[in-house]
């Protein structure tokens, strides 16, 4: 994940939890998963709308 390893993620963890406190620190994780679940998923609908395209786009050369 990012070239990143065990030792560099509990050094995050770490500062994180200095920075932030132990209170804020779940609502923080919390919503950076929703976004980046989020970001799959729009990442998803464009995939999808793009072989949608490229499929119309064949079928249009078909039927020319």
């Amino acid at each position: 994940m990012f070239g990143l390893g065990i030792p560099e993620l509990v050094l995050i963890l770490v500062i994180a939890l200095v920075i932030f406190g132990p209170k804020k620190l779940p609502e923080i994780s919390r919503s950076i998963g929703k976004s980046i679940n989020e970001f799959k998923n729009s990442t998803s609908d464009i995939t999808e709308t793009a072989k949608t395209i490229k499929d119309v786009s064949d079928v249009a050369k078909k039927l020319k």
